[in-house]
């Protein structure tokens, strides 16, 4: 998959391609639908296929927030099991917001892209001031002899699929029910860290990653799987702010049940299977180490479903 940072930068052989739209932030069942369809198609039609997102996110562009559900390089990492041909990545700025629904249709779409079809959400919004949408993108097609399909996410049980609710629920600690609408285990990468060493104090060493470019949790305890090195292994994790030993700016704290690994300065992918409790303060090192205990033993319990 050819991957591209900006629109200018698309090689002539991929006009005239099968494109899917969106933001696609999460990957979740309702995009995988869409990406598989638009794959589909292009097959058939014997088309390239491209997906075209946006970096950061208009919403945190505008709000100066990020609150993407995964970081790139993850959503890139799945994004290529969808067999895509090329993959845009549009740095999404201040001269970019400015581009209106009919110059991003016609200048981008149409002339630099040429698209034979394009794919979409139902609720795709696009151009200053999101004017742009699916009706727009409808009527565009009609004149101009390209094919526009949209895609209506299904619900999962009462739950609209969308990374709206995912990211509601992420912030809510419910982590089982998003890997459900998800189609896998919502998951961190990052960098571990140098901590102050609490864990190991107390009998429990953690690897500690501070979270950048990602929405957070909800401060609690979390039966977890951690990734490295292609291999898999089980553990739990606090993300919060240690209030037992009075400290400071949140920080994930993985304690990985195999002894004798050492993550300092890698990056590790931590995957949330569970929540097991609210983080709390208690009266002494004691009472943490004896409710560790006990959430060690739930955690397993829950990691051993899996």
């Amino acid at each position: 998959m050819k991957i591209y940072n900006n629109i200018n930068s698309v090689d002539k052989k991929f006009i005239n391609s099968v494109l899917a739209i969106g933001n696609f932030d999460g990957v979740h069942l309702g995009h995988q639908e869409l990406l598989k369809k638009a794959y589909i198609f292009s097959r058939k039609l014997k088309k390239k296929f491209g997906i075209f997102t946006f970096d950061p996110l208009p919403k945190d562009f505008f709000n100066k927030t990020d609150n993407r559900i995964l970081n790139v390089n993850d959503k890139i990492d799945i994004i290529k099991t969808f067999r895509a041909d090329f993959f845009i990545k549009q740095n999404f700025n201040r001269n970019f917001s400015k581009i209106t629904h009919d110059s991003f249709a016609n200048n981008i779409l149409l002339k630099k892209l040429a698209v034979n079809s394009i794919f979409v959400g139902k609720d795709f919004r696009f151009g200053f001031k999101r004017k742009g949408n699916i009706f727009f993108l409808k009527k565009l097609s009609k004149n101009n002899n390209f094919k526009i399909f949209i895609i209506n996410f299904k619900k999962f049980n009462k739950y609209k699929i969308s990374s709206s609710k995912i990211r509601s629920l992420i912030q809510s600690g419910k982590v089982k029910l998003v890997s459900k609408i998800m189609g896998r285990p919502w998951s961190i990468t990052g960098r571990v860290v140098k901590g102050k060493k609490f864990g190991r104090r107390i009998g429990f060493p953690t690897a500690n990653i501070k979270i950048f470019n990602q929405i957070k949790p909800m401060f609690g305890v979390y039966s977890v799987k951690i990734l490295f090195n292609k291999k898999t292994y089980k553990g739990i994790a606090n993300f919060g702010v240690r209030p037992t030993f009075g400290s400071s700016s949140p920080i994930l704290e993985v304690n990985v049940f195999e002894k004798n690994l050492n993550f300092y300065n890698k990056d590790i992918k931590v995957l949330f299977i569970d929540f097991i409790r609210k983080e709390k303060k208690f009266k002494d090192s004691t009472m943490l180490v004896s409710q560790i205990k006990k959430d060690i033993k739930v955690a397993k319990i829950s990691l051993n479903k899996k």
